[in-house]
């Protein structure tokens, strides 16, 4: 069975095939034949080389140096700046709640003393609903009453002036009535009468007939 072995040669690589079985008999071991010299002198054989899962020092120091510069940059620069930007927003956000509850209750206070405006509004349009009423029934009895004084002045006029022209009409019937009996009288006993006595009978016919 053949057995690749690489030496390395300052920056030249050789590869060499040789026999397995001649290889494990009684071969001198020689680290310029080894891919990985062994870093003990006394070695016996070829160094593994790095392993491909285990990190070296170097890649840890890396790691290591990049984790603590990002850790100081979130400590002192990014994680103030957004912590700034947090409470600005917070900030924010509360001011605009503050505000939003200011403006609901200055909105119920209106809304309240719009209330009590209505309703003093009412009771004084009730009060002067009320003055007017009885102002105009004052006015009405004042009107009515003025108007009864009227007719019952027109009445009496009116009666005064019937009883004016009644007495004024019953002289007239009076005095010619009081003719045509003087008139009769003398014709019947060729003698006038006395013109006093036949105004006594003729008026008191006629008051007579009156009553």
């Amino acid at each position: 069975m053949l057995t690749a072995v690489v030496i390395r040669s300052g920056e030249a690589l050789q590869v060499r095939l040789i026999s397995s079985e001649s290889s494990e008999e009684g071969k001198e071991f020689n680290p310029e034949e080894c891919a990985f010299k062994p870093e003990a002198p006394t070695a016996t054989e070829c160094d593994p080389g790095p392993s491909p899962i285990i990190p070296e020092m170097k890649e840890l120091a890396w790691g290591a140096g990049s984790f603590i510069v990002f850790a100081l940059l979130m400590r002192f620069f990014l994680f103030p700046r957004l912590k700034k930007g947090m409470d600005s927003r917070y900030n924010s956000i509360r001011e605009g709640h503050e505000n939003a509850d200011a403006t609901r209750t200055s909105a119920r206070s209106e809304v309240a003393q719009y209330d009590a405006a209505v309703v003093a509004a009412k009771a004084e349009a009730a009060k002067v609903v009320d003055a007017a009423r009885a102002t105009l029934e004052t006015e009405r009895q004042a009107a009515i009453t003025a108007a009864n004084a009227r007719i019952a002045t027109q009445r009496d006029a009116a009666m005064a002036a019937a009883d004016e022209a009644r007495a004024a009409g019953r002289s007239q019937v009076e005095s010619a009535v009081v003719d045509v009996v003087s008139s009769a009288v003398e014709v019947a006993t060729g003698k006038r009468p006395d013109g006093s006595a036949v105004s006594r009978a003729v008026a008191d016919a006629m008051s007579a007939g009156v009553r």
